[in-house]
């Protein structure tokens, strides 16, 4: 008996390690050499390519593709139907294309039907709201909406907007957490490429 649960409708193919707690729902598929972490749901129809790296406690959404170059770390949350790609120039008749990578820092969320343009890192705790096109680096603690998606403001490890600056250092703005007061450094020089 596995310690992991697969529905019948499933697919796993050999080779894929999948971690202790981990749920796998229909018509998903995961490709050998994929790597699932602990305490992870995978939705109804998720693709997950081979040799894909997912850390524990990550939650992925109905109908969304994981594919190869991707990375995601622990606590991640990927809304339903948000993509993921992994070429700059694709080409259906392109033989000799190179894979871009994608690193999805720990705890980060990303909403509902958003683009993620390969090459990107999107950081810990950032926020990525739903329908963005996410196609440079979203900083620790960023939120991002629109397309292409911009820096609008800052996010808690909680998911709540902060908007209480508490006060400010020679490197850094200091915001408190109206939800659960917890403090958030923000470097000076993220802060500032925030739109107004």
């Amino acid at each position: 008996m596995s310690d992991f649960f697969v529905h019948p409708l499933a697919v796993v193919d050999d080779g894929a390690v999948i971690g202790k707690g981990t749920r796998i729902w229909h018509f998903a598929h995961v490709r050998s050499a994929a790597r699932i972490g602990e305490g992870c749901n995978i939705g109804k129809g998720v693709y997950i390519d081979a040799d894909v790296v997912i850390g524990n406690n990550v939650k992925i959404q109905n109908g969304v593709s994981v594919y190869h170059g991707v990375t995601i770390e622990d606590d991640v949350f990927c809304g339903p139907h948000m993509t993921f790609t992994n070429d700059l120039y694709p080409r259906a008749f392109s033989q000799d294309w190179e894979v871009g990578k994608t690193l999805v820092r720990r705890g980060a969320s990303i909403g509902a039907h958003a683009v993620i343009v390969c090459n990107t890192v999107l950081g810990e705790y950032c926020m990525v709201g739903s329908g963005a096109v996410v196609t440079r680096d979203v900083p620790a603690h960023g939120l991002v909406v629109g397309n292409p998606a911009r820096l609008v403001g800052f996010v808690c490890k909680c998911g709540h907007p902060l908007r209480e600056e508490v006060r400010r250092t020679d490197s850094a703005v200091i915001f408190r957490c109206s939800e659960c007061s917890e403090e958030t450094s923000v470097p000076l020089e993220v802060y500032e490429l925030k739109v107004r």
